[in-house]
């Protein structure tokens, strides 16, 4: 690629490794499960996969599962590494009282929403605008979403168009539904203002998705010069998305081991590989590399207003 087609800022987002809330049908967003054995090897390998593009820094959610695999990210980057910051933004979605209770895929349509609430019945919410007490909506994911794009990532791009600079490379690993959220936050930076949708949700474990973002005018050793109130404008674009062939070749321990909760205090690699066993007369269910139970909400099939 040519310096001249080279965009100023590229962003990658990644979805966090496989935590052992991933493996239960509950609501889970700020509770602060850790990546599971099999999340720790998902982690490490979009690590490698990752470790011939250059970060310039890298950005993670302080839950566990994200941040875990931000750091799986940096380790397996060249010396020196990038710098690593934990943002608060990059949290998952907030389901507030719902958290840790397992999720349904119906309303009773008898039953008002609030009515649902009271029962103890926590369902697949459609409407964008639509919480669970003391949550956050998707309209309300989306505002933290731009704050953390205004915040996290718009400073590079400026810094870079000011100093001539292209090809600046940026990771961030979060959560599926804040990612479904942050794509479209940067995608409206673009000259032409326009939302996506709510196409970019249903993002395996581990799996990234790149967005370019190119500043008009820009020539690689020519800074550009602009007062902050009249910035000069952006082409921002999808190149990848739900990238996950690093997942290939990782295969989960038997015996539950693969299941249990990463312990990165572990020093008896026995531990990883064998002892446990699976109960009698109980099957493995099948299961596709990447996907899990997961958040009903982060399903791309799930029908959102």
């Amino acid at each position: 690629m040519s310096t001249e087609s080279t965009p100023a800022v590229i962003v990658t987002f990644i979805r966090h490794g496989e935590s052992t809330d991933n493996l239960l049908s509950i609501w889970a967003g700020w509770k602060d499960a850790p990546l599971s054995n099999h999340g720790m090897n998902q982690a490490k390998a979009v690590g490698q996969s990752l470790s011939k593009v250059p970060f310039a820094a890298i950005y993670a959610s302080p839950l566990k599962r994200a941040l875990w695999t931000g750091q799986a990210v940096q380790e397996a980057q060249p010396d020196p590494k990038p710098p690593l910051t934990v943002s608060p933004l990059l949290r998952e979605q907030h389901f507030g009282v719902a958290e840790g209770h397992p999720w349904q895929w119906n309303q009773d349509p008898n039953l008002t929403l609030e009515e649902h609430f009271a029962r103890d019945i926590w369902p697949v919410l459609h409407e964008r605008h639509q919480k669970f007490p003391e949550g956050e909506s998707l309209d309300d994911l989306f505002e933290r979403a731009k704050k953390a794009i205004d915040e996290l990532i718009m400073p590079h791009v400026w810094k870079a168009a000011r100093e001539g600079k292209k090809g600046v490379h940026i990771a961030v690993a979060s959560h599926g539904l804040c990612i479904s959220e942050l794509i479209p936050a940067l995608l409206i930076k673009d000259e032409s203002g326009i939302h996506p949708g709510d196409k970019y949700r249903g993002l395996q474990n581990t799996a990234w998705t790149r967005v370019t973002v190119d500043v008009k005018g820009l020539k690689e050793g020519e800074p550009l010069e602009f007062p902050d109130s009249d910035p000069p404008k952006l082409k921002v674009r999808v190149t990848d998305v739900n990238r996950h062939e690093h997942l290939d070749n990782v295969k989960r321990q038997k015996g539950g081991i693969g299941r249990a909760g990463y312990d990165p205090k572990q020093q008896d690699i026995r531990a990883f590989f064998g002892g446990a066993k699976v109960e009698s007369g109980t099957a493995a269910p099948e299961e596709v590399e990447g996907r899990s139970e997961s958040n009903a909400r982060d399903e791309a099939e799930v029908d959102i207003n």
